[in-house]
């Protein structure tokens, strides 16, 4: 039977040498200028297409004796290594993600052992975020040494698409507040209206994080750490007044987790028949809100947590409506006049009365 791969040496190339493909004529280099070690690495390319099953088991035994547990390590191995490390709402993400019905196939299939067509029937089976977590696993094997390379390459994952998302409106944020009995979580609905911050971030809101002299507030963001806040108008800051002075401003609300208050305003919004917002959509609504009073665009960064992809999405929308079209550009260019864009991102040179 005659060899698909042979040795070649390019005495221009530095003496390196190669293994070239007789049906292709591709050449790889071998990465080495020793004759003995380039034909040891062809022979058992060659070797592999003759005994691909035996030649596995081979690789599999050199890998064992680096690794002991590698033929052993399953999948749902990998996912317990992980939440190891997790914390908090990171940890209770992890554990509803590894519970996915869709990893039930590899679950407990040995990692070393997984094939590309395994992971795309996971993929197939699953969600966006089966997509998100199924990276992240094949990551963390990667990083700890578990897989010599990656099992299902990147750009073979499907693109991660997530569901259009829309802003409350200010009719359906009235409708919500008027409905709710409860105290502190009508205040907590209006403080997400007034300041945009996230769920978490709101319902953590302390006391100490205001400035009771200048009207102000500032705190960091629970899921980057990244600094926000601003000045407080009228009637956020009666809303303000009316909570605790000292600790929590939502004694009860900082207790309850994400999943549940998000439950409870999903249930709150069924009852009034409106439908396509979370707790998540005030956040869209104070973007929005801020472009399209011509907030400027840094403040609105700085005011929810620098390099918030909420205040792009917004500002990129608002600025499609006032760009003029090109046809438009050009008779103004060729009748020998200048068009002057007002800059969103720059504050007004001037308040009128």
């Amino acid at each position: 039977m005659k060899e698909r791969f042979r040795l070649v040496q390019l005495g221009n190339r530095g003496g390196t040498f190669y293994c070239k493909d007789i049906i292709t004529g591709s050449r790889t280099s071998l990465q080495t200028k020793d004759r003995a070690e380039a034909e040891r690495l062809v022979l058992h390319k060659n070797e592999a297409l003759r005994h691909p099953l035996l030649n596995r088991k081979i690789g599999m035994a050199y890998l064992a004796g680096t690794d002991s547990a590698i033929t052993k390590r399953t999948w749902q191995d990998v996912m317990d290594d992980i939440i190891k490390d997790k914390q908090g709402p990171t940890l209770r993400r992890w554990r509803t993600a590894i519970r996915d019905t869709a990893f039930k196939s590899i679950r407990h299939r040995v990692v070393i052992e997984t094939l590309p067509e395994d992971l795309l029937l996971v993929l197939r089976s699953g969600k966006v975020c089966t997509n998100v977590y199924l990276r992240r696993l094949q990551n963390h094997c990667l990083g700890m040494g578990w897989l010599p390379v990656p099992i299902l390459p990147k750009k073979l994952f499907p693109k991660i698409v997530h569901g259009e998302k829309r802003a409350i409106t200010w009719e359906e944020h009235c409708k919500i507040v008027a409905r709710e009995c409860n105290p502190e979580r009508r205040d907590f609905y209006e403080l997400c209206w007034h300041l945009g911050g996230s769920q978490s971030d709101i319902a953590a809101l302390k006391a100490e994080d205001f400035d009771y002299e200048k009207r102000s507030f500032f705190y960091a963001r629970k899921k980057t750490a990244n600094m926000g806040g601003t000045k407080l108008g009228v009637s956020a800051w009666q809303i303000i007044e009316r909570r605790p002075r000292v600790g929590p401003l939502f004694p009860y609300l900082i207790t309850v987790r994400e999943a549940d208050r998000a439950t409870e305003f999903r249930q709150h919004c069924a009852g009034l028949g409106i439908e396509g917002v979370t707790l998540h959509s005030y956040r869209y609504a104070w973007a929005e809100r801020s472009a399209n009073a011509g907030y400027p665009e840094r403040y609105a960064q700085r005011a929810l947590g620098q390099n918030s992809k909420i205040v792009h999405r917004a500002y990129a929308r608002k600025a499609q409506g006032q760009l003029p079209s090109l046809e438009d550009y050009e008779d103004i260019v060729s009748a020998g006049k200048m068009m002057v864009l007002q800059s969103e991102t720059e504050p007004p040179s001037h308040f009128s009365n």
